[in-house]
C-alpha cells in the first residue's frame, strides 16, 4: 500500500456515520467487541465528542475521501491516580485489514499520547486475534495479562488479553 494514499487526521462530527459502519461490522460479526447491538451514528458522534472533550486523540484514516479506519485513546480508569494511563484501540473496515492502516493510525496516536504526557497505554484484545497482537507488539507492547472466559458473545466464552506499552 502506498502511504501517500492514506490520510490520518482528527475525527470530525461528520465522520460518525462512517465510523459507526466500521464498528458495527465488528459488533454484528465478530467477538472483537463485546457490544451486541449496532451503534447509531448519533451515539458514535457522542462517543467521539466525549473522547475529544477529554483532550484525548480520536484519529481516522481516510483513503480517497472515504474513512477506512479509526483509532482512539480513552482514560484507562476514572480514578485520579490513573490519569497518566490510557487504553487504545483501532478498528478498520474489513476490506482494509492487512494493508498497514492500523500502523498508520497507531504511530500518531501513540505520539499524541506521549505529547500529552501519558505514561502507559494498554490494549485489550479478545483472543485469539493474531493480527491485533502483531500490531501491538510491532509498537513495543508487551502482554501483561490474560483473563480466561471474561467475555460472552455468540453463546460462547471469550478470553481477553491485555498488552501494555510504557510510553
Amino acid at each position: 500500500m502506498d502511504d501517500a494514499e492514506t490520510d490520518i487526521r482528527a475525527a470530525k462530527p461528520a465522520d460518525a456515520e462512517s465510523v459507526a459502519v466500521i464498528y458495527n461490522y465488528y459488533v454484528k460479526d465478530t467477538v472483537v467487541t463485546f457490544e451486541e447491538e449496532p451503534v447509531a451514528p448519533t451515539e458514535m458522534s457522542r462517543r467521539i465528542e466525549e473522547i475529544q472533550t477529554a483532550s484525548l486523540p480520536w484519529l481516522v484514516a481516510e483513503r480517497q475521501g472515504v474513512v477506512v479506519g479509526y483509532a482512539y485513546a480513552m482514560k484507562w480508569r476514572p480514578r485520579w491516580g490513573y490519569r497518566f494511563s490510557s487504553e487504545v484501540t483501532v478498528y478498520l473496515a474489513p476490506d482494509q485489514v492487512g494493508r498497514g492502516i492500523g500502523s498508520l493510525l497507531y504511530a500518531p496516536l501513540l505520539t499524541s499520547l506521549r505529547e500529552r504526557q501519558f505514561h502507559a497505554a494498554m490494549g485489550g484484545i479478545a483472543l485469539p486475534n493474531d493480527a491485533s497482537i502483531a500490531l501491538h507488539e510491532k509498537f513495543g507492547f508487551k502482554k501483561v495479562a490474560h483473563f480466561d472466559q471474561v467475555g460472552f458473545k455468540f453463546n460462547r466464552w471469550i478470553d481477553v488479553g491485555y498488552w501494555q506499552l510504557i510510553l
